[in-house]
């Protein structure tokens, strides 16, 4: 009984914590939902463990947390993935606009003086 205690109090402090970086606007909806859904998911998993064992029987896997184990990795990978493909993003856009602001500063500066003289 308390391993379920404490996985419902893990699920509702994840939830919790998500949606105050949400309301505070420090966490965008599109990130927020993948850690809600995970919340979620650690949650019902507490309230009925029974569900778990009844998953991986159904999918062949031998030892529920096997099948535990083996969807956190992936969630893991697919959370990476995607933080290196924003990454990659943001870093190009961040170099395009560093050149444009050098371009700008460029012509500000060889702009001639108007209204001095």
């Amino acid at each position: 009984m308390t391993v379920e205690i404490v996985g419902l109090v893990g699920g509702l402090v994840v939830f919790t914590f998500m949606i105050t970086l949400l309301t505070r606007r420090q966490l965008k909806e599109k990130y927020a939902v993948l850690w809600l859904l995970v919340a979620v998911v650690v949650a019902v998993l507490a309230v009925a463990p029974g569900l778990l064992d009844t998953v991986a029987t159904g999918l062949g896997v031998e030892t529920p947390l096997n099948l535990l184990l083996f969807v956190g990795v992936l969630v893991l990978l697919v959370v990476c993935v995607h933080l290196s493909w924003e990454s990659s993003r943001l870093e190009d856009e961040t170099r395009a606009l560093a050149e444009e602001v050098a371009l700008l500063r460029l012509q500000v500066e060889q702009r001639p003086d108007e209204g001095q003289g």
